[in-house]
């Protein structure tokens, strides 16, 4: 009887020590199709290593160039019923990004957003450059955000003369029924920018600049600004 005992014990025992190895080599790239980071707009030339220390080169998010970073899968947040895959790099440039996706039940986001991204092409035509993202948590359950926390700024190239963009578009995050609002206002608070981004990737944006500059006006029409009572006002619909 006793010997039957150990027998079994060490079964399971064997069966534990297989699964926690099984666990601890569980490819990245197999973990990104289980947990549904495809259908985030989720995805990268190359995975490498496993999930819970691996990396992914030229990863990027419904076509937003996030870069090579380092990923990470956090074994508390899967306790509790929730996916958090944390992605860092950290070289000490102004491409720095850290943060996470995250998903639970009926629920997908990204958390903890700190970092620059490049932003000019998937937002043309308006002259946005880069976008940076400070502590910026964005959930959205189904179709409905539900949570916007966090600070945006945009950062507008030097092409047009006259415009006091010089420390960009700022402001905070917010949940604007199903979609995740961003309110930028200039310094000078005659230069606005509003996105609205859905959870599917699609957006609408709208940028007004208040000036009375001819010379400026000339050169904001030529760029695709219309003149609406006073205002040069840009408007674009995509989807990222």
């Amino acid at each position: 009887m006793m010997a039957m005992f150990r027998t079994t014990r060490a079964r399971i025992m064997l069966v534990v020590i297989f699964l926690i190895a099984l666990l601890v080599t569980w490819p990245l790239r197999a973990a990104f199709n289980i947990f549904g980071l495809k259908d985030m707009g989720v995805a990268a030339r190359s995975l490498r290593g496993p999930i819970w220390w691996g990396g992914a080169e030229e990863l990027q998010i419904r076509g937003v160039q996030l870069g090579t970073v380092d990923v990470f899968l956090s074994p508390v947040q899967l306790l509790v019923g929730r996916v958090r895959i944390d992605i860092i790099r950290r070289l000490g440039d102004r491409d720095d990004i850290t943060g996470a996706f995250t998903l639970g039940f009926n629920r997908r986001g990204v958390d903890d957003v700190t970092g620059s991204v490049a932003l000019g092409a998937p937002l043309a035509p308006l002259p946005v450059s880069r976008v940076e993202f400070e502590d910026m948590t964005v959930h959205f359950s189904g179709d409905m955000c539900t949570r916007a926390e966090g600070r945006v700024r945009a950062r507008v190239p030097a092409i047009f003369s006259g415009l006091g963009l010089a420390n960009g578009l700022a402001g905070d995050v917010r949940c604007a029924g199903d979609a995740v609002e961003l309110p930028l206002v200039s310094q000078s608070g005659q230069e606005q920018l509003s996105v609205r981004l859905k959870q599917d990737g699609s957006y609408e944006a709208t940028m007004r600049v208040r000036t009375s500059d001819p010379l400026l006006g000339v050169a904001l029409g030529a760029n695709g600004f219309q003149n609406v009572n006073g205002e040069q006002v840009l408007r674009t619909v995509g989807r990222l």
